[in-house]
C-alpha cells in the first residue's frame, strides 16, 4: 500500500508542475512561437493568364491595308483614265486657242479664247476656222484664225474693192472697211481647186489672209470655232 500511495503522490506533484507550466505565459508565449501552426502561410501565386487573342484585330488590320491599297490603284487607274480621255479630248476633238492678233476685230478681239472641234475640217460657208500657214515662205507655219469666203470649186475675184464669188457680190454689213486686193501675190480670178479655202479676215484693212497668201487647204486647217471666251469677262 505504501508504493501505491507514493505513486499517487508522484502524479500529484506531476499534476502540479503541468498546472504551474499552463499558468506561466513566458513558456505558453515560447510554444506558441515555436508552434509551426502559427507561422504565415505564404500567399498563392496568381492563377496564370493566357494573352489575350488578336488574331481577330490583325486580320483587320491586314484587310483595311489591303482595302488602302485597293483604293489606291483605283485611284491610280481612274487618273490614268482621266488623263488619257482629257488628252483624247483636247488633243483629238477640242483644242483651245487664244486670238493671237486682231484679225478678227470687231468680232472675235485679240485675246480672247477660242474654242474649236478638231474633228470638223469641211469648213463651210462663213465658218470661222483656225488654220496654220506658212506666211513668209520661210517653212515656219504660223496659228491664224480667218472666216471662210470660198470652199472647194468656187471662182473668186475682187472687183472695185468688192468680193465677188462665182459671180455674185459678197454682201457684208459685219465689216468697216471695203475688201481691197493685196498686191499681185494673188492673181484673180481664182478657181479653188479640191481642198482648198479661201480665208478672210474680219479686219480686211490690216488683217492677213488669202489676199496676201493665196488659199488655205484642209490639212492646214485645225479646226472650226464653235465658241469664244470674251478676255474682258474672265
Amino acid at each position: 500500500m505504501t508504493d501505491v500511495n507514493r505513486q499517487r503522490e508522484d502524479l500529484t506533484e506531476d499534476d502540479s508542475e503541468l498546472q504551474e507550466l499552463l499558468e506561466d505565459d513566458t513558456v505558453v508565449n515560447e510554444w506558441s512561437e515555436d508552434d509551426p501552426g502559427d507561422e504565415e502561410i505564404p500567399e498563392e501565386d496568381e492563377p496564370f493568364e493566357m494573352p489575350e487573342d488578336n488574331s481577330e484585330q490583325l486580320v483587320k488590320e491586314i484587310t483595311k491595308a489591303e482595302k488602302g491599297m485597293k483604293n489606291a490603284q483605283w485611284f491610280l487607274v481612274y487618273l490614268v483614265v482621266f488623263l488619257l480621255v482629257a488628252w483624247i479630248l483636247f488633243f483629238k476633238i477640242i483644242g483651245i486657242t487664244h486670238m493671237p492678233s486682231e484679225d478678227m476685230e470687231p468680232r472675235v478681239d485679240a485675246g480672247d479664247l477660242l474654242v474649236f472641234f478638231r474633228l470638223d475640217k469641211d469648213a463651210q460657208f462663213r465658218d470661222i476656222v483656225v488654220f496654220e500657214k506658212d506666211v513668209d515662205g520661210s517653212g515656219t507655219k504660223t496659228m491664224m484664225v480667218g472666216r471662210v469666203m470660198a470652199a472647194p470649186g468656187d471662182t473668186v475675184e475682187i472687183n472695185n474693192d468688192r468680193l465677188v464669188v462665182n459671180g455674185n457680190v459678197i454682201v457684208e454689213t459685219s465689216n468697216y472697211v471695203l475688201t481691197s486686193k493685196r498686191g499681185d501675190r494673188v492673181s484673180y480670178p481664182l478657181t479653188l481647186a479640191e481642198g482648198e479655202y479661201f480665208i478672210l479676215s474680219d479686219n480686211r484693212e490690216n488683217g492677213v489672209d488669202s489676199r496676201y497668201f493665196g488659199p488655205v487647204t484642209k490639212d492646214e486647217i485645225l479646226g472650226t470655232v464653235i465658241t469664244l471666251i470674251r478676255r474682258n469677262k474672265l
